[in-house]
């Protein structure tokens, strides 16, 4: 406990300084409150205060969702206000004159709607692609036209600073132990699961992408990466409404996919669903030279594994719920969520054995099947209580259950060839591999505003997760099976995480605080069960961790234009379930993947400095440190190549990263994103010691073209340099994506045409370093380039103050199902 009370004593004494420092006075303010002219507010307004002496802009918010809005710490002055809203005419007030100490609060803001406004469409302003927060970035999903018939994973790889395996892990500035959420919470799968997941989940359900490397202390610890927060869209239109989609695609096979989200809303009751079905057949061919040297460096051998994968997927996925308004301050819900998927992979292999003078010793034809199925349902009791009108005050509870199936059935056989074609050997092996995964967590939050723009917030999180986990193969010799015990076992695991956490978040004049310190209590228990040959074996673990986090913004100028923004935090990247589980997981005859019991958590240390010029340009540089890093590992066992995880010492990260938003003109929006960054490597691996760094840079560009008469177009695309990433150097990758879309229908419906992959360029390939006397190369080609058709259409009618709330307690425990 001294360490922990070392860690937070710095934070409470910062936050006790600040806090005297600048006294909590009440200066000069104009405050009012925006309707229609149904007396209802006008969410998303726009307020803008100007100078009356020259018109020049002093500040700008949108109301809140009741329409109020406040402008503080104001000069002596006369100001005059500017209120604009889609569908309704620009309002202008006269003149305001405000003294310090003075609180000038304005009559009710009546806006008149347009003329223009249509029946029975929504009618908004484009959202830019990235937006800038002082602890986020946020992609907005819906402004990218190529992102027309994709799914979650493929625009997860479009995003800044992200990047997707071709297995579908998912990275973030060039680093795996990402947490991936849905809605704020976790989605407790593992790493083939999620990715199943996320390609089942299409893009037009989805609204928001959030990336955090430095997530505040409301999070959850875990991801010692960070978070991306993947927002589903919800419905909150009035009356009967919905979205209709389906798209068709061509790559290497033809795929397509439906959804229809559809909303039932009144006073007191919003009711909604939204279903998707996606089939997806793709291809993927993996090629790994091995080549063998003796003490000496002379060559031994090599071995030419070319595996061909073809997956077939149908998905399913339903969310729907209720959101009951017992009064207009308190919200009852409940969220159901269910994700089907079964997948077929057949996965023919060509495994080529030559001598040291390069003549082919033997050949083994391979031909591998997996018959796959992953069911994911849960459900979510939420409960919001606002003690205000304007909600800051409020108080909020969630009740997560979540369970996952995921059996498995797999088929080895291998025939094993002489240079003259001559059969040698013949082994089939079979495995059963049930699994399954329950998770129990609940959560409150509390907001309680302290001051004048400040608040403190709090809360509170239990979670409970149980995983039984089987792996049965079986060895068939002449119709007789029997069991193989070296590969056979059962694995339990339980873990309990109980968690608080305090914020605080205070603005002055020119100057904002965010502090933040969380608490959590770990307690595993795993439990490998023994078979006719192997023993049981068991483990405990118990631990508790301070995370503080901390934010800063000061303001250059008066307008806050130019803002300086500092923050630090620290994270925790617990092992995936499957991670510490030591069955080993056959991926074909040589090549095997094993968990490990013996990994322990990795812990990030997160400092961030940036500079932002309006919603313009952000320019940032991160130090990251990683202690007990956790990553994949690569080394033989005979003629056996594993891959394992283990914790392979520390890691630092020096990054530089920039984001910019322009409009170069009326019709043309660009968004770019470029970083540059050095890793650096030092730890012991099984058979050497690791010790190398590397300089990597990318970026990601996205451009969008107004054409007139409802076309619009895209050109986007990203870069990713030669990379270094522990025992694995990879090659530099790139991606061009074209799209074009044509609104049609009275602008309730669009087509969209898109191209993914042009170039046909993308490719995941490199070496794999740190054993000795081995040197590995691979390289991975898949169906990539892929050209869709989709058509949307929306109808319903929209209503000016929608209730919004983001809902789950599940924070961080689905994405360690890995």
């Amino acid at each position: 406990m001294n360490s922990l009370w070392r860690c937070s004593l710095p934070l409470i004494v910062f936050v006790l300084i600040i806090n005297n420092a600048y006294p909590q006075t009440v200066t000069a303010q104009i405050s009012g409150r925006v309707q229609g002219g149904d007396k209802k507010p006008v969410d998303g307004a726009t307020v803008t205060l100007l100078r009356t002496a020259d018109s020049t802009e002093v500040k700008s918010m949108l109301v809140n969702t009741n329409g109020t809005f406040a402008f503080h710490n104001l000069k002596d002055d006369s100001y005059r206000l500017a209120v604009s809203s889609v569908g309704f005419k620009k309002y202008r007030s006269a003149n305001i004159v405000v003294a310090q100490q003075a609180n000038v609060s304005l009559p009710v803001i009546t806006l008149q709607s347009t003329n223009t406004a249509l029946k029975e469409v929504a009618v908004t302003a484009q959202k830019p692609l990235v937006e800038q927060k002082i602890d986020r970035m946020v992609v907005n999903v819906g402004a990218q036209i190529s992102n027309a018939g994709l799914n979650a994973l493929e625009v997860l790889e479009k995003s800044p600073g992200v990047s997707v395996d071709a297995d579908g892990k998912v990275s973030y500035k060039g680093k795996d132990g990402v947490l991936v959420m849905i809605d704020g919470k976790p989605t407790y799968l593992s790493a083939a699961g999620l990715a199943s997941y996320l390609r089942s989940l299409p893009a037009n359900t989805i609204d928001q992408i959030e990336l955090m490397d430095n997530p505040p202390a409301k999070y959850d610890a875990a991801g010692g990466a960070g978070i991306i927060n993947i927002k589903i869209k919800k419905n909150t239109i009035k009356g009967f409404n919905g979205v209709l989609t389906m798209n068709g695609a061509q790559g290497f096979y033809s795929r397509n996919g439906e959804g229809l989200n559809v909303n039932y809303r009144d006073n007191q009751i919003n009711i909604f669903a939204n279903v998707n079905r996606n089939y997806a057949p793709t291809f993927r061919q993996l090629e790994v030279d091995h080549r063998y040297f003796d003490a000496a460096g002379s060559p031994t051998s090599v071995v030419n594994d070319v595996s061909n994968f073809r997956p077939v997927a149908t998905n399913y996925n339903i969310r729907a719920g209720v959101d009951y308004y017992l009064s207009p301050r308190t919200t009852w819900g409940i969220v159901f969520t269910s994700s089907l998927e079964h997948r077929t992979n057949n996965i023919p292999a060509y495994i080529s054995f030559f001598d040291s003078t390069g003549g082919l010793d033997s050949t083994v034809l391979a031909n591998n099947n997996t018959d796959y199925k992953f069911d994911n349902g849960g459900v979510n009791l939420n409960y919001t209580h606002q003690f205000d009108s304007a909600g800051t005050h409020s108080i909020s509870f969630d009740a997560d259950y979540i369970r996952n199936v995921n059996p498995s059935n797999q088929i080895y056989i291998n025939d094993t060839y002489l240079p003259d074609n001559s059969l040698i050997a013949h082994q089939v092996l079979t495995a059963d591999l049930p699994g399954s995964v329950n998770i129990y967590a609940g959560k409150v939050d509390y907001t309680h505003p302290i001051s004048h723009k400040g608040k403190v917030e709090a809360g509170a999180k239990s979670s409970y997760v149980n995983t039984d986990n089987a792996a049965n193969y079986f060895n068939v010799i002449n119709t007789v099976t029997t069991p193989d015990y070296n590969k056979t076992n059962r694995f339990l695991y339980r873990e309990n995480i109980n968690a608080a956490y305090i914020n605080y978040n205070q603005e002055f004049k020119r100057f904002s605080i965010q502090a933040g310190l969380r608490m959590e209590n770990t307690n595993g228990h795993g439990h490998q069960l023994g078979n006719a040959q192997k023993p049981d074996s068991a483990f405990s673990r118990h631990y508790v961790n301070l995370f503080p986090t901390t934010y800063f913004l000061y303001k250059l100028d008066t307008t806050g234009h130019h803002v300086l923004t500092a923050s630090y935090g620290r994270r925790i990247g617990r092992p995936n379930y499957s991670s510490l589980n030591p069955f080993t997981a056959l991926i074909d005859k040589f090549s095997y993947a094993t968990g490990n019991p013996f990994l322990r958590p990795q812990f990030s240390a997160v400092y961030k400095l940036a500079y932002g010029y309006k919603s313009l340009l952000n320019v940032t540089f991160a130090y990251v440190h990683d202690r007990d890093m956790q990553s994949e590992t690569i080394h033989y066992d005979g003629p056996i190549f594993i891959s394992t995880q283990d914790n392979i010492g520390k890691r630092t990260t020096l990054d530089l990263s920039v984001n910019l938003n322009m409009q170069p003109a009326k019709w043309w929006n660009l968004n770019f994103y470029a970083e540059v960054y050095r890793m650096s490597f030092s730890g012991q691996l099984i058979n050497t010691y690791l010790n190398q760094s590397g300089n990597s840079f990318g970026f990601n560009g996205n451009n969008q073209f107004t054409l007139g008469k409802g076309w619009s177009a895209e050109l986007s695309g990203f870069y990713n340099s030669r990379q270094v990433y522990a025992q694995f150097r990879t090659i530099p990758t790139g991606v061009l994506n074209a799209g074009l879309q044509k609104k049609i229908l009275q602008n309730k419906g669009s087509v969209k045409l898109s191209l993914r992959d042009v170039l046909n360029s993308l490719r995941r390939s490199g070496v794999i370093e740190g054993i000795p006397n081995t040197a590995v190369s691979y390289s991975n080609f898949w169906d990539n380039r892929i050209t869709t058709l989709s058509f949307s259409y929306s109808f319903g009618k929209v209503i000016k103050n929608p209730r919004k709330r983001d809902t789950g307690s599940a924070d961080s425990e689905q994405g360690r199902a890995h």
